[in-house]
């Protein structure tokens, strides 16, 4: 362990922490990009120093799992790529979620790749913030069409528009859709972050590593008040996030930029080998910007592609196993590592993934499905529409999402097995709730 590192389960770049498979190893990325250099470089190091197993992350981050040894050798090779922190203590806190098609979106109120940096570079080099806990997350969002609005964050920002002027709102211990606590100007956007974290760190307690914990004893209002002693807030009565639409990241979608548009690839079950990443690292040099970028949803984005290049690429992205098309319904299905790599996974989710979309690739219209081995819900940090909850080797309880019942939703069955869960699905009115 790098001697600056605190001890921590977290896996990180520079932490790698052992599972039932092997190590993991945590890549964290600048606002979900990465080069295509830099992908290659984590492709060739996975095929070297593990399995080739190198999983898309649901925030938006890449990690290498089954790794055997020479672990010293494997960071070394990725922070020569230019994938490591600063710091070594500012690996932890590099929590800063963004749309990935920030900057490029159509509908996006501000480009916010810049104040991400801005937040980046704060949350590595201040010494005050590295105690953050290594789950302590930060999400900005532009308005953008392509966003992940469900993710819970402890502090979120969201762009808006008042008399033609960029605003921020923001919220504590929520997700963009849920009443703003209030709001900012853009220029006071960087500000209202470090005076969030530094008030999070003064008034919780060692145990409070959460902002949802804080509020469980202290009220927003009461919080407001000492924020607003740091910097001008504003009340905001009237404003809420539109939902972004379903399925954005599927497929291939016109940019901002004319003429360019923006290729949305779906690893199966976010699992990627290394000839798949190596692939696309390719394919974007050949017809983009040389540049990758992670998405919440577990899938890559291959941005500024010519618009008559995206057939070819598309074709070319499938032949490695990428998914494209919102009609597939493997695309739909999230599951976290399981009983092969996780000691806590009562059963094989993945290889029961698998089985569940073969079963319901004839359905009329997929739904999302998340399939846990235990109930920390790694695959997924917000409620999916359906979760089948392991709770013995290919048998699950199965939920349905429930905006009245906390964790999983409405438990519907117990003890099914992935035949009687898809029947059961297949059965199953359409509902709204099912986006």
């Amino acid at each position: 362990m790098h001697p600056a590192l605190r001890p921590s389960a977290c896996p990180g770049l520079l932490r790698i922490v052992q599972a039932l498979d092997g190590g993991i190893c945590r890549i964290k990325l600048s606002g979900g990009s990465i080069s295509a250099a830099q992908a290659l470089a984590v492709a060739t190091a996975a095929e070297e120093f593990a399995g080739g197993v190198i999983e898309a992350t649901n925030r938006a981050n890449l990690q290498i799992r089954g790794i055997t040894g020479e672990h010293s050798r494997l960071i070394e090779r990725l922070l020569a790529a230019g994938l490591g922190p600063r710091s070594a203590a500012g690996d932890d806190v590099r929590n800063l979620m963004l749309s990935p098609a920030a900057g490029i979106d159509r509908a996006m109120v501000l480009d916010t790749r810049a104040l991400a940096a801005q937040i980046l570079a704060t949350l590595e080099s201040n010494p005050g913030l590295h105690d953050l806990s290594a789950k302590f997350a930060v999400q900005l969002d532009g308005g953008e069409a392509l966003a992940m609005l469900e993710h819970p964050h402890d502090l979120w920002l969201s762009a808006f528009e008042r008399k033609g002027e960029p605003w921020l709102a923001f919220g504590l211990a929520g997700c963009p859709t849920d009443t703003a606590a209030g709001a900012v100007r853009l220029d006071d956007g960087h500000c209202l972050v470090v005076a969030v974290l530094e008030l999070f760190l003064a008034l919780a307690r060692p145990e409070q590593t959460r902002m949802r914990h804080l509020l469980a004893e202290r009220s927003v209002d009461s919080l407001l008040v000492l924020l607003g002693e740091r910097l001008p807030l504003q009340r905001l009565d009237t404003w809420q996030r539109t939902p972004a639409p379903s399925g954005r990241h599927l497929g291939t979608y016109p940019q901002r930029q004319p003429g360019l548009v923006h290729v949305g690839a779906v690893p199966p079950l976010g699992r990627l080998t290394s000839e798949m990443l190596q692939g696309a690292a390719l394919l974007c040099e050949q017809y983009g910007d040389a540049s990758l970028r992670l998405t919440p949803w577990q899938s890559l984005l291959l941005p500024n592609i010519c618009e008559q290049d995206a057939p070819a690429l598309s074709q070319q992205l499938q032949a490695l196993g990428f998914l494209l098309s919102a009609d597939q319904a493997l695309a739909h299905v999230l599951a976290c590592t399981g009983s092969t790599g996780c000691a806590k996974g009562l059963a094989d989710t993945k290889r029961d993934g698998q089985r569940l979309a073969a079963l319901r690739q004839s359905a009329d219209a997929p739904l999302q499905v998340h399939l846990s081995g235990c109930p920390r819900s790694c695959a997924a940090a917000h409620t999916a529409p359906v979760t089948l909850l392991a709770v013995s080797p290919g048998h699950y309880d199965l939920y349905f999402r429930d905006a009245g019942q906390a964790g999983f939703g409405a438990l519907q069955a117990r003890n099914l097995t992935i035949e009687a869960a898809g029947a059961l699905l297949d059965a199953r009115p359409r509902s709204p709730l099912d986006a």
